[in-house]
């Protein structure tokens, strides 16, 4: 089944189990913290970590995401949280994403990653969702050896945070573009990775 489809996301999050940790992602919070609270689209939120940690901290958030099921997910960990009342939810996919008007003051997605070079364009579609004076934060795995266990497919749609800066409007200034090293445990294996990490800010 195709990762980068739906119908295989819906089936990974059947069941009870977790599949993330439930904690935010660490540039989400390095980046926010320092932001006025207002109104935030988290797109690709499966579980919903990012948007519990952003309404626990004042965002009026919205969780994007094209697995209904991660929805479901999401909103349960909400209400959980005692966040539901700051909380909505968009079935919707990256690559045929349309702002139709909205805005926010924060739009952020991590870990998305689009074959074929696909994040420029979802990139490009959320910049139109990024009120004036607002915030874009994009952030995802940067090419590395680390990953030698993924399939070819997988390796090829990460990027560099720089990949990225052609899809930004004139009206965008850069305030970082770096790939951050970070420590990750997984399967009880300690590894260096890096995040590619993408801000920028639409002038006011």
């Amino acid at each position: 089944m195709d990762m980068f489809e739906a119908p295989n996301w819906d089936e990974r999050y059947t069941g009870d189990g977790r599949i993330w940790s439930g904690e935010p992602n660490p540039q989400l919070v390095a980046e926010a913290s320092g932001l006025t609270p207002g109104t935030a689209l988290d797109l690709g939120c499966g579980e919903g970590g990012d948007v519990i940690w952003l309404a626990r901290n004042g965002w009026r958030t919205t969780g994007a995401d094209f697995s209904r099921n991660g929805l479901a997910r999401a909103a349960r960990h909400a209400e959980q949280a005692g966040v539901a009342d700051r909380t909505d939810w968009w079935e919707v996919d990256a690559r045929t994403f349309a702002a139709d008007g909205r805005q926010y003051d924060l739009v952020t997605t991590h870990f998305l990653h689009p074959p074929d070079g696909g994040m420029v364009d979802v990139t490009r579609r959320l910049s139109s969702a990024v009120a004036p004076g607002g915030h874009l934060l994009v952030v995802g795995h940067a090419p590395s050896e680390t990953f030698t266990q993924l399939a070819t497919s997988q390796r090829d749609a990460m990027f560099l945070a720089a990949d990225l800066i052609p899809a930004l409007p004139d009206d965008f200034e850069t305030l970082v573009v770096e790939e951050r090293p970070r420590t990750a445990t997984r399967d009880g294996r300690t590894f260096e990775i890096a995040d590619a990490t993408l801000l920028a800010r639409r002038r006011a």
